[in-house]
């Protein structure tokens, strides 16, 4: 029996079915397995998961009990559980990314959606049941008084569903995303957004990226549940249990990433984007086409910041990385199709025989984000709203020279806001102005913010984020 949990929807690894029914396991991606996964390394940690794919579901009906580890995969201890296929869809696209991801980031276009009718309410009830899926499988696996650290807004519900079946667990929660304010919260059906906060407040422990996500949080619970809010304490005291509410801003391994970025594949992509973009200055932004990223407006602001500067045509290359994102939904298919479209526009404008404005790449390559980084003279990260954004974090640490553009309502704004340069992401002409003051920053002030910029992203790496969380369940 396990001391130590993590539950999270997606896990450590992943495998792909071939033609020939034969597995092959890969590593897993996204910036929270990615930290986890180290962590995990250095910890003896149970992980539980979810089964994504058909090949998922595969390797894990060969391994006894759901293990992995125990079917002979190098995972470490993983138990990965196999969820009907339909009630996973419903629970994970239909409510986790449609309904909860689009209330937290604000993303809802209100005179047509959301609409709570009787099919929503079918899918809420496949979230209930793969909440208690995960809660049933913590429940078996946890040791005496073990700690569980139960991961983002796919399993809200999971930690009073577990505390219901294990008092004697500590319990933690973490949410990745931002949280919503009580006016655009209370949007989801009452017994929801009841469901919602009290499922959290099933926790010892309830932990946020940013003070500001954390005191909405607190603000939801006062406002929809009528809890007991003690703001100065950072606790929430409701049905007569006290939810301790913890900051604990997510930073990056700064060491493991200089490593990484200094590998072979990823000097050979430094080569050939040098060789593509000769001595222009590069204005780089990496996400994944993601509706809450902001990518459209970012390249509007690019192509308004070139109609007012002719003085940098020729001499400017914007390398936008923006990486397919949950294609399943039709409003992501969407977005894609129009960071596509704005793209073209701003080629047929600008484009000479002998001067590309715009490199756009949709196919994920991380070596070649990490050479992108370490060029870049300006990064550029204007979501409409993030819980963090890590590639914020990411880029001063591996270009000493770029000057940072970044959302005021990205978490990471909380910590690096004083040396980047802060926009409204949904001033198009703020950000085309701010373009052009980064890249007309003198070198001199370029290092002394990307000095101070990196010690922030590097304050809090994963593994004393986690640590960090162990100790306040502790307490």
């Amino acid at each position: 029996m396990n001391a130590v949990l993590v539950a999270s929807n997606r896990g450590p690894v992943s495998f792909t079915l071939s033609e020939d029914g034969a597995l092959t396991m890969r590593r897993g991606g996204g910036g929270l397995v990615s930290g986890l996964s180290e962590v995990a390394k250095e910890m003896d940690i149970l992980w539980i998961c979810a089964a994504l794919s058909d090949g998922d579901r595969s390797a894990v009906r060969l391994a006894p009990g759901e293990r992995l580890d125990h079917a002979g995969y190098d995972t470490g201890a993983l138990r990965m559980l196999d969820i009907p296929p339909a009630v996973f869809h419903r629970a994970y696209n239909a409510v986790a990314n449609s309904t909860l991801w689009f209330i937290n980031h604000l993303l809802y276009n209100t005179p047509t959606a959301p609409q709570f009718d009787t099919r929503f309410r079918r899918e809420w009830e496949s979230y209930q049941t793969y909440n208690a899926a995960f809660a049933l499988a913590l429940a078996e696996e946890a040791g005496p008084g073990a700690r569980v650290m139960i991961q983002d807004y796919h399993l809200t519900l999971a930690p009073v569903m577990l505390r219901g079946e294990r008092p004697d667990l500590r319990i933690a929660h973490f949410s990745h995303t931002p949280w919503a304010p009580p006016e655009y919260f209370s949007l989801l059906p009452d017994e929801v957004a009841v469901e919602v906060l009290s499922g959290i407040l099933g926790a010892d422990h309830a932990g946020f990226l940013t003070e500001r996500w954390a005191s909405a949080f607190m603000d939801c619970c006062e406002v929809v549940l009528g809890a007991d809010v003690d703001r100065a304490g950072r606790t929430v005291t409701h049905d007569g249990r006290t939810t301790r509410i913890g900051v604990h801003a997510l930073g990056v391994d700064g060491e493991a990433l200089w490593a990484r970025a200094g590998e072979p594949d990823v000097e050979s992509h430094m080569v050939a984007l040098r060789e593509q973009v000769g001595d222009s200055k590069l204005i780089v932004r990496i996400d994944r086409t993601e509706l809450s990223k902001n990518i459209v407006r970012g390249l509007t602001a690019y192509r308004e910041f070139l109609a007012a500067h002719p003085e940098w045509h020729g001499r400017v290359v914007h390398l936008a990385f923006a990486y397919p994102s949950r294609h399943d939904l039709p409003e992501y298919r969407e977005y894609t199709a129009a960071v596509q479209r704005c793209a073209k526009e701003i080629e047929d404008q600008f484009a000479t025989d002998d001067w590309d404005p715009l490199i756009l790449n949709v196919h994920d390559d991380y070596p070649r984000s990490l050479a992108a980084y370490r060029l870049a003279d300006v990064l550029l990260v204007n979501p409409i709203r993030d819980g963090m954004n890590l590639v914020a974090k990411e880029g001063p640490i591996l270009s000493p020279r770029s000057a940072l553009v970044l959302s005021r309502e990205a978490g990471a704004a909380a910590e690096l806001g004083a040396d980047a340069l802060l926009v409204n992401p949904y001033d198009v002409c703020g950000t085309a102005d701010a373009l052009h003051e980064a890249l007309m920053m003198p070198e001199e002030e370029r290092l002394r913010r990307t000095e101070r910029l990196r010690a922030a992203a590097t304050a809090l790496p994963p593994s004393a984020w986690f640590s960090e969380q162990l100790t306040a369940l502790d307490t």
